[in-house]
C-alpha cells in the first residue's frame, strides 16, 4: 500500500528526534535534507542511463545502510557516499557526518546515525515509486521540512525560507502563468535560500523554463542545490556568493546578465549590504539612475539589483519591509525615480509575523518594466488582516492567498482592501506609498446611539447597516421591526422570538432552500467527478479543478463569501481528502484494512486493533450494520441510566446517617459484605438500609451484565465490519469514500457556513434591541423606584435614610 503524505512526513520529522539534543534545528536539518537527497536520487536515479544526477558505484543509499553500526560510521558516510556524491553533482559545503561536536562521540555517533538511516530505511519510503511527474510528494515533504526547521529555528537562523504561501502569491502575480514559456523563459532570484520562491515561479510556468539563484550562505546555497533536484528541477544553475557585491550571472562582457522574471525575499534592512562594494562606483550601474541606498539600509539595494537584473519586457517581485514604502532622504529619492519610471506596478502589504527571520509587516513590490513609460497608477492591496494564527506565526490561508492574487491579476476595487491609486495623487503625497494613506481598511466602529438611548428605539442606520440581509428578505425587516418616530424603530417580537421570526420566515426559508439545492447542484457534478478517478491521475490537479469550481459556484451568492466556502475544501482537503487521494491515485479504489501494532517502553509490540485509511469503520458500520450499532446505542445509553441511578443512590445515602456511611468504598465487595452483616438485624431503618444496599448491588450486577454484553456486541460488530471490507466492489468503495466520507463532510461544513450566517442576523438584531431597550427616563425611574423600595425596607429595620443623608 502506498505511503500517506502525512505518514511520509511524520515519518521524516520523526528522524529529526535522532539528533536533537545535539545541535539546533538550523544545524540538523542539514543532516536530514541531505539524508532526504541520497534516499532519493538513489531511488530515482541509481543504475539510470543518462540520468541528469550521477550516482557513483559505491556511493549509494544502499552503501549506506552497509555502513550501519559500523564504529567508523561517521568518516565512512563521508568517505564513501557523501564525498563521491557531492563531487559528481558539484554540491559543496555537505555536512560532516563524522564530527563528534555535534553527532557525538564513538557509540553516540555510531547509533545516532545507525538509527537515522534506518527511518529512511523503511520500505514504505520508495520514492521512486512515490513520485509523478507535476505531482511532487517528495518536493512537498521537503517543503513540510523546511517550514519545521525555520519554525524550529528562531529569528536569527530562519531565514532560509520564504513561507510556500507568500512564494505562490509572488509566482502568481507576476504573470508567468499566462505568458507564453519555453525552455528559454528564464527565472532569477538573487537570494535564493533554499529555492523554494525560486521552485514556486517555475512551478507556475505552462512550460519548463530556466532558473538561476544566487545564495550568500554556502551550506543554505547547497540545500537549494538538494531541492532543486528533489523538485526535478536538476538543470537548475544555484551559485554561492555575495549577490550586490559579486554577482555570479553576468554576460560576456561583464554586464549583469537580464532575466524575464527575478523574484526575491532578500535580508530584511541590511545593514552591511555595501561590504564588498564602492556604491557610487557601482560596475553594473544598478544605482545610476535612480539613487544610492543609505549605508546601513539595504533593502533598496536588493530591489535596485532586481530592476537592473530584468530585461526591457521583465517581470518581478520582492518582499521588502514596509519602511520602503515611506521612509525619506534617499529612499524617498530612489522611491520617487521608480515611480517616475512606472516601474513598479502594485504593492501588496502582507500580515506581520509571517516570516521566519522577523516578525515586522512585510510588503510585495511588484516591477513590471513592460510598458512601464504608460502607466499611470500603482495598484495597491493591504492583505494585513487576512490570516490564521498559527502557534507563534501568522500563517496565510488558501483563501486569503487566493483573494490576493484574485484582487490584484483582475484589478478589482474593493473598499478598505484594494484600489488603483492614480500617480498624480502619489506625487501629492510626496511619493510616499504607505498604504494606510490611500486604503483606510480600519472597520467601522459600533456607534453608540445617544438619542436612542435617551427616548429608545432602535436606530435606523444600525438596522440598515444589515441591508445585505434585507436584499434577501426584503418583507422580513417589516416583520421584525415598526416605525416609532423619524430615524429610529421598534423591535416588533419579543426577544426570545427572533431567531424562530427569522428561520421560519417565508422568505428566509426560501434562501436557505435555495442555498442548499446550490451545494446540491455542485455536490452531483463532484460526485461524478470523483467517481471518475482512476489510479495514476494526479490529486493536486483533481483539488485545483474541484476547489475552482467551487469558488466560481459560489461567486456573487448573496450573504456567503465565496473564500469562506473555498476555505472549507481546502481544509478538509489538507486534513484528510489528500491523503485520501494518493492511496487511490496509488492503488486505485482499494479498502484495505491493516493491524495497529505499538510498541511500548520496552520495545514489545502490542495489538491495538485494526483500521482503514480510506474507509474508517464507522462508514461501513453506518451503510451496512446500522441496526446492529442501534442495538448498541440503546445498550449505551441504558448502561448510562444505570450508573446514573447508582451514582444518585450514592449520593442520596451518603450522609452520616445514610445507607454507605458505614462503608469506606462503595463497591460490589464492601455492599455485599455489609449485607451479611445485616442479616438477622430489625427495625425501620435497617429494612430501609437494607433495601437501599440490595437496589444498588442490583444496579451494579445489572451494570456488570450491560458491559459484558456491550463488549460482546461490540465485538460483535466490530467482527462484521472487518469481514465485510473484502467483499466491497467498486461501486460500493466509491459510494462509501465520495458520497458517505468526503462529500458528507464537506457539506456539514458548508452548510454550518450558513448557519453562522444566520445566526449573525439572529445575534446582531438581540444585540441592538437590548442596547436601545431602556431609554434613560426608564432606567432612571427604575432606579427611583428600586431606591424607594430599599429605603422601605431599611426603614422597617430601624434605619431614618433621611436623617444618614443630613449626617454625611
Amino acid at each position: 500500500m502506498a505511503i500517506k503524505k502525512s505518514e511520509l512526513y511524520s515519518s521524516l520529522w520523526q528522524s529529526c528526534d535522532e539528533l536533537r539534543g545535539g545541535m539546533d534545528a538550523s544545524q540538523y536539518k542539514d543532516y536530514v535534507l541531505v539524508l532526504l537527497f541520497v534516499k532519493y536520487v538513489s531511488d530515482k536515479y541509481a543504475g539510470v542511463p543518462y540520468a541528469p544526477i550521477t550516482i557513483p558505484e559505491g556511493a549509494g543509499f544502499k552503501d549506506m545502510v552497509a555502513l550501519k553500526g559500523k564504529p567508523d560510521i561517521g568518516d565512512q558516510i563521508n568517505k564513501k557516499i557523501i564525498g563521491p556524491l557531492a563531487n559528481a553533482n558539484k554540491l559543496s559545503d555537505m555536512p560532516d557526518f563524522n564530527d563528534p561536536t555535534k553527532l557525538g562521540s564513538g557509540q553516540e555517533m555510531v547509533d545516532r546515525l545507525t538509527n537515522l538511516i534506518a527511518i529512511f530505511e523503511n520500505k514504505a519510503l520508495d520514492f521512486s515509486k512515490n513520485r509523478a511527474e507535476g505531482d511532487d510528494i517528495l518536493g512537498d515533504a521537503y517543503e513540510y521540512l523546511m517550514r519545521h526547521f525555520a519554525t524550529e529555528s528562531g529569528k536569527s537562523k530562519g531565514q532560509f525560507y520564504t513561507p510556500a504561501e507568500v512564494s505562490r502569491i509572488m509566482a502568481q502575480i507576476i504573470g508567468i502563468r499566462d505568458a507564453q514559456t519555453t525552455n528559454y523563459t528564464t527565472v532569477y532570484d538573487p537570494t535564493c535560500g533554499s529555492g523554494s520562491l525560486l521552485l514556486k515561479v517555475g512551478d507556475e510556468a505552462s512550460a519548463r523554463v530556466t532558473l538561476y539563484g544566487q545564495e550568500k550562505d554556502a551550506a543554505t546555497s547547497g540545500l537549494a542545490r538538494m531541492n532543486m533536484i528533489l523538485h526535478n528541477n536538476p538543470t537548475a544553475e544555484i551559485k554561492q556568493g555575495n549577490t550586490l557585491a559579486n554577482p555570479l550571472f553576468t554576460s560576456a562582457d561583464g554586464q549583469l546578465k537580464t532575466f524575464d522574471y527575478v523574484v526575491a525575499n532578500p535580508p530584511f534592512s541590511d545593514k552591511r549590504w555595501s561590504t564588498g562594494i564602492d556604491p557610487l562606483n557601482d560596475p553594473h550601474e544598478r544605482f545610476k539612475h535612480f539613487g544610492t541606498p543609505p549605508a546601513k539600509q539595504g533593502d533598496y539595494a536588493y530591489l535596485l539589483h532586481i530592476v537592473r537584473s530584468l530585461k526591457s519586457t521583465g517581470k518581478g517581485a520582492c518582499i521588502l519591509p514596509h519602511g520602503v514604502l515611506f521612509r525619506g532622504n534617499a529612499e524617498a529619492d530612489i522611491r520617487k525615480n521608480l515611480i517616475r519610471k512606472g516601474y513598479i506596478k502594485g504593492i501588496i502589504g502582507l500580515p506581520a509575523n509571517l516570516f521566519y527571520g522577523t516578525g515586522i509587516p512585510a510588503c510585495i513590490i511588484v516591477i513590471d518594466k513592460e510598458n512601464a513609460h504608460t502607466r499611470k497608477g500603482i495598484f495597491m492591496v493591504d492583505a494585513s488582516s487576512g490570516y490564521l494564527k498559527d502557534g507563534n506565526k501568522n500563517r496565510l490561508r488558501d483563501c486569503d492567498l487566493h483573494q490576493i492574487v484574485d484582487v490584484f491579476n483582475k484589478r478589482l476595487d474593493i473598499p478598505k482592501y484594494s484600489r488603483m491609486v492614480s500617480v498624480e495623487e502619489i506625487e501629492k503625497n510626496d511619493f510616499n506609498l504607505n498604504i494606510p494613506r490611500y486604503i483606510d481598511s480600519q472597520q467601522a466602529e459600533d456607534i453608540q446611539d445617544i438619542e436612542g438611548h435617551l427616548k429608545g428605539g432602535i436606530p435606523c442606520a444600525d438596522v440598515d447597516a444589515l441591508q445585505p440581509y434585507w436584499d434577501v428578505c426584503p418583507q422580513l425587516r417589516q416583520t421584525l421591526f415598526k416605525a416609532n418616530r423619524p430615524g429610529y424603530l421598534d423591535l416588533v417580537v419579543a426577544k426570545q422570538d427572533i431567531k424562530p421570526t427569522i428561520y421560519e420566515h417565508p422568505e428566509f426559508v426560501k434562501f436557505i432552500g435555495s442555498m442548499n439545492a446550490l451545494f446540491a447542484d455542485w455536490q452531483q457534478r463532484s460526485t461524478e467527478t470523483l467517481k471518475s478517478l482512476q489510479a495514476g491521475y494526479h490529486p493536486k490537479n483533481i483539488i485545483v479543478d474541484l476547489a475552482e469550481d467551487l469558488l466560481a459556484h459560489y461567486t456573487d451568492k448573496p450573504l456567503i463569501d465565496k473564500y469562506d466556502v473555498y476555505q472549507h475544501l481546502m481544509d478538509y482537503w489538507s486534513t484528510t481528502m489528500q491523503d485520501d487521494c494518493y492511496l487511490i491515485a496509488a492503488d486505485g479504489w482499494k479498502a484495505e484494512t491493516y493491524r495497529i501494532i505499538e510498541k511500548d517502553k520496552k520495545g514489545k509490540e502490542k495489538d491495538k486493533g485494526w483500521t482503514c485509511d480510506l474507509i474508517p469503520k464507522p462508514l461501513i458500520v453506518a451503510r451496512y450494520f446500522a441496526p446492529q450499532q442501534a442495538a448498541i446505542c440503546e445498550l449505551e445509553a441504558t448502561l448510562e441510566s444505570v450508573a446514573a441511578q447508582m451514582v444518585e443512590m450514592e449520593e442520596e445515602h451518603g450522609g452520616e446517617e445514610g445507607a454507605f456511611s458505614e462503608l469506606d468504598k462503595v463497591n460490589k465487595a464492601n455492599v455485599t459484605a455489609r449485607l451479611k452483616e445485616m442479616k438477622g438485624e430489625s427495625g425501620e431503618l435497617i429494612v430501609e438500609e437494607k433495601a437501599a444496599l440490595e437496589e444498588w448491588l442490583r444496579l451494579c450486577t445489572q451494570e456488570a451484565d450491560l458491559k459484558k454484553t456491550l463488549k460482546e456486541a461490540e465485538a460483535a460488530l466490530d467482527a462484521l465490519a472487518y469481514t465485510k471490507y473484502p467483499t466491497l466492489i467498486e461501486t460500493e468503495i466509491k459510494t462509501l469514500v465520495v458520497e458517505d466520507k468526503w462529500l458528507t463532510t464537506i457539506s456539514a461544513a458548508i452548510h454550518g457556513e450558513m448557519d453562522r450566517i444566520s445566526q449573525a442576523l439572529t445575534q446582531r438584531v438581540k444585540e441592538l434591541a437590548e442596547r436601545y431597550e431602556t431609554p434613560l427616563p426608564l432606567a432612571s425611574s427604575r432606579v427611583a423606584e428600586l431606591e424607594q423600595s430599599v429605603n422601605a425596607h431599611l426603614e422597617r429595620m430601624g434605619f431614618v435614610i433621611n436623617e444618614y443623608r443630613r449626617q454625611s
